[in-house]
């Protein structure tokens, strides 16, 4: 009887690209010095099929697409809204849901939160691989959780993914979450924890564990320094939903934002507040960002961005100020650089506001990143509003997208953003024509524009109205350079 061999093979720790041989730069990710060797041995698989048939094949026939009994798909709550609201509703059984986020941003401590109230009404099960049991009782207890909460809450330390299977057979938990998917290991490879195969591997029995016992996995991920999450891309692929935390972790307000889900919208947005108890979930995300200064300052508006389900009321604040070294600098946080670039342009050649000498920066308050195509209209009004030193007026509100040809195209749910910026007091807006909609909306005004020059005429009659400018940077700023960089209105 012949004897499977086992086989080298050299792995990529960037992209998972499989070689036969050794090389210093991989041939797929051009990324040098990542290539690790890894033993396959070809019958070590089938040791998968001791923990409850969990990773064997099994026989399936093919079902025609009128026969599938289609049903609704039953949700439980998590006990917090907003994370709820990430997930599409709920957390659904058999589900895989990814977390990541940079270290200390709060990924275990919501998900502890998260189990400790589930426990009074289902089995759950903290499974973690970076902290100790004391250190989890610590938090628990500096966190506030009540003592029959932390009778209820089952934990275990371990990383061993063959003995987390055996655990989970046996405790049979509706929900499990693994603390980090970066220290589990199996035995199937000899690798090392933490590299591509034992990350894809252990994720992979895991994700066959939760299908196969309606069990919902939450697996939070570690990020690299890019901001992805560490490990393969297909880490991805495999699960049902990703999270990601965004802002920094020195800030009060944290957010979460779904960039997949198969249950539920993506790019809904989550907002949680950093506190001693651990992270309060934000009930009403617009009010806490438009928390502005009493002081009417040139280079500010307010955009109504759609986030998932919901509007979002954010402030964008713009900085122009002269460049001395020849090289001006386009600096964009919470916005795409290359487009804050290609806007410049455009108001260059449709509006005649010449920025080649100055240096712009934009930034988004409260740490959200605006990934529509809304809010170009008020990133140009709020460059404008700097670089003429004169301000809005805070009731104002733009939103709207603005075309190479210097049109304003609509954006959608156009109505709903609105109306969400009338309840909290905003009666001035400029939107697309198409947004503006046949019905008035009541307390406010709306001028739909279809061209940037109408836009940026209807933004100067209004701001030399109000007349409200700084009188330090007035004393500092040539009195001609505003009329000089600007030709037509």
């Amino acid at each position: 009887m012949s004897v499977s061999k086992s086989k080298r093979v050299y792995r990529c720790q960037s992209c998972g690209g499989k070689f036969l041989q050794w090389s210093g730069q991989c041939g797929e990710c051009q990324t040098w010095n990542s290539l690790l060797d890894e033993v396959v041995s070809p019958v070590s698989r089938t040791a998968a099929a001791r923990f409850g048939g969990y990773g064997t094949a099994r026989q399936q026939e093919i079902t025609r697409l009128d026969a599938i009994v289609c049903q609704d798909t039953e949700r439980f709550s998590s006990k917090i809204k907003e994370l709820d609201r990430v997930l599409g509703g709920g957390i659904v059984p058999g589900s895989v849901i990814l977390m990541g986020g940079d270290p200390g941003i709060g990924k275990s401590t919501l998900l502890l939160q998260c189990l400790c109230q589930l426990s009074e009404d289902i089995t759950v099960l903290y499974i973690t691989g970076e902290e100790s049991l004391q250190q989890l009782a610590l938090r628990a207890r500096r966190l506030g959780f009540a003592k029959g909460q932390q009778q209820l809450l089952r934990i275990l330390t371990e990383t061993h993914i063959e003995t987390i299977l055996s655990h989970a057979l046996q405790e049979r938990p509706q929900v499990l979450v693994i603390d980090s998917i970066q220290t589990m290991y199996t035995d199937l490879l000899p690798s090392a924890p933490g590299s591509i195969g034992q990350i894809k591997d252990s994720a992979m029995q895991l994700t066959q564990l939760a299908k196969q016992a309606g069990i919902a996995l939450f697996l939070i991920g570690h990020v690299t320094k890019d901001g992805v999450l560490a490990g393969p891309r297909v880490l991805e692929h495999m699960v049902d939903t990703v999270l990601y935390f965004e802002g920094e972790t020195d800030a009060r307000y944290r957010l979460i934002r779904s960039v997949k889900n198969r249950f539920g919208a993506v790019n809904e947005l989550g907002v949680f507040m950093m506190t001693e108890k651990g992270l309060r979930e934000v009930s009403n995300p617009s009010a806490i960002l438009l928390a502005r200064s009493y002081l009417v300052l040139p280079g500010s508006i307010v955009t109504a961005s759609w986030q998932g389900s919901r509007p979002l009321l954010v402030e964008v604040q713009a900085l122009v100020d002269t460049n001395h070294g020849g090289n001006p600098r386009r600096v964009a946080v919470g916005l795409d650089s290359h487009r804050l670039a290609m806007l410049l342009a455009v108001l260059h050649r449709h509006a005649g506001v010449v920025t080649y000498d100055q240096d712009v920066f934009i930034n988004v308050v409260g740490g959200v990143r605006l990934l529509e195509t809304s809010v170009d209209l008020p990133v140009l009004l709020a460059i404008l509003s700097s670089l003429r030193n004169k301000a809005l007026p805070q009731d104002w509100i733009a939103f709207g997208e603005v075309g190479l040809s210097g049109e304003i195209r609509p954006v959608p749910n156009g109505q709903e953003r609105l109306r969400d910026a009338a309840k909290h007091g905003f009666k001035v807006a400029i939107v697309p024509k198409a947004n503006a909609g046949k019905q008035s909306i009541e307390g406010m005004t709306v001028f739909p524009v279809t061209q940037l020059a109408e836009a940026l005429t209807i933004a100067k009659q209004m701001a030399d109205e109000t007349a409200v400018s700084d009188p330090m940077h007035d004393q500092e700023k040539k009195p001609c350079s505003s009329s000089r960089r600007v030709k037509t209105s």
